[in-house]
């Protein structure tokens, strides 16, 4: 019963987790140069109640065995970077990145950055 609990109880803070997510990606949505992020989870570790192979009764054996998820975790925030609106600014020092990639810019040491 506990672990039952627990096991929900994780996957309620990872829903947590996401929700949150999205809302910081909706509220920044009009951000210029804001990059959305998207949650990653993962499974915890899997407890073996029954083993594969194990004798169910004297003629027979269980084939896959019984396992028990112990619940999940986030792993990752993955940064979204899709191409965004462009927007034409009076700046003259704006930059826009049309297509996959990025600009570089020279250190005062010379190394490219």
């Amino acid at each position: 019963m506990i672990r039952a609990l627990y096991s929900a109880a994780s996957g309620m803070t990872a829903q947590q987790m996401n929700v949150d997510n999205i809302a910081h990606n909706l509220a920044n949505a009009n951000t210029t140069g804001f990059k959305s992020r998207r949650a990653q989870f993962q499974d915890l570790l899997y407890q073996n109640v029954v083993q594969p192979g194990a004798a169910a009764g004297q003629q027979s054996v269980v084939p896959t065995g019984l396992q028990l998820g112990l619940g999940t975790r986030p792993s990752s925030n993955e940064i979204i970077f899709s191409q965004g609106n462009f927007a034409q600014t009076d700046n003259p020092l704006d930059l826009v990145i049309q297509g996959s990639g990025f600009f570089q810019v020279r250190r005062p040491s010379g190394e490219l950055a």
